[in-house]
């Protein structure tokens, strides 16, 4: 006779006791019904490009979508060695750069090990160490958002570090130089995670050439409107690229994100337009923030962090919603909160701020 299976809540018997500890990432709020203006996942607020569409509605024909995708995402790494000058052995895809950081830290993080990471910063991170059974050491930032010459000093089994650049939430960018430095002092491989990195004015790929520790990770869902899709992307030395293809999934990037990636990474023209009209409008918004007394970020990416010096944050953050207009409200242990404002279009900025006066 078999056992009485479980109850439901006795279902933490059956994990790993890391896992069951585990606190999970909590995306931004993706309401399912209504009419809202989304400024709280930074996500991108025009469509892609028309070459995208076209591209998917190509994978229909034949027995396309019958059969497995390209393993390595050989159409893609073609056309952004061309566009990054890189060549195509230096790249490995992903579905997402959530899920290249997810490999980075099962291949170089063991059960044990630490993974550093700055604070405040993108919270997935401490997740994915957790998933290994591995500590996450996250170092402060100082006050104006720049790194101690500690960061570098490395704890007891360092494995990996991590930084975000620009960063989330803040916005801010550490120079290349200052990468590099930290790089060339840290006895680990330092992954560079730069999803907002075509909202900025450097970025860190040339620094891979220069030191086989870099690892630049990017992602397709801000800069080219393609959340939705799931595509991302690593650049890497070759050495390190052959020992992702290990641990990465056989077939994590389907064929409708192929293509769609593709086609997106060719159309280098939309890219710059929709740049230009975000960075504009961002500028819009920092200054209506400061008009309002918010000391708002001066940002390197698609969003804007902003703190009163007087007024509480989350209350703007429900008011707001009441009203249909969603941003991010994030309080960080041991540092404090502030509200994270997504750049829209320049009609949803309008509505938000225009709102932001009557409260």
């Amino acid at each position: 006779m078999l056992d009485t299976p479980p109850r439901p809540d006795d279902s933490g018997v059956l994990l790993r006791s890391g896992i069951a500890a585990l606190t999970p990432y909590t995306p931004g709020e993706q309401p399912q019904g209504g009419k809202w203006i989304k400024l709280n996942t930074n996500e991108n607020p025009y469509p892609p490009s028309p070459a995208v569409a076209r591209a998917i509605i190509a994978t229909t024909t034949d027995r396309t979508l019958a059969k497995y995708p390209d393993p390595l995402a050989t159409a893609f790494r073609m056309r952004a060695s061309e566009v990054l000058g890189i060549d195509p052995e230096w790249i490995v895809c992903g579905n997402g750069s959530d899920d290249l950081l997810t490999i980075l830290v099962r291949t170089f993080v063991g059960s044990g090990e630490c993974l550093r990471v700055p604070y405040p910063s993108y919270i997935l991170y401490r997740t994915l160490a957790g998933i290994q059974g591995a500590h996450c050491n996250e170092f402060p930032y100082k006050r104006d958002w720049t790194l101690d010459e500690a960061f570098a000093v490395p704890p007891a089994d360092l494995r990996l570090a991590i930084i975000a650049n620009p960063n989330s939430p803040s916005g801010t960018l550490l120079s290349p130089s200052r990468i590099k430095d930290l790089a060339d002092r840290l006895p680990c491989a330092l992954v560079v995670d730069e999803a907002y990195a075509d909202f900025s004015d450097t970025n860190c790929i040339d620094l891979v050439r220069q030191s086989k520790q870099i690892i630049v990770t990017r992602s397709l869902s801000k800069s080219y409107a393609l959340a939705g899709l799931r595509f991302g992307f690593a650049i890497a030395q070759p050495p390190i690229i052959e020992q992702l293809r290990k641990v990465k999934d056989s077939y994590n990037c389907d064929t409708l994100s192929i293509a769609a990636a593709t086609a997106a990474i060719d159309d280098q023209q939309w890219l710059a337009a929709n740049r230009k009209a975000i960075i504009a409008t961002r500028q819009r918004l920092t200054d209506a923030m400061r008009a309002l007394g918010f000391q708002a970020q001066e940002s390197q990416a698609n969003f804007v962090w902003c703190t009163h010096p007087e007024r509480p944050h989350k209350p703007f953050y429900e008011e707001l919603k009441k009203n249909g207009i969603l941003i991010r409200y994030m309080r960080y242990d041991n540092w404090g909160d502030g509200l994270r404002i997504t750049v829209g279009t320049d009609a949803e900025i309008e509505a938000f701020v225009n709102c932001m006066k009557t409260l």
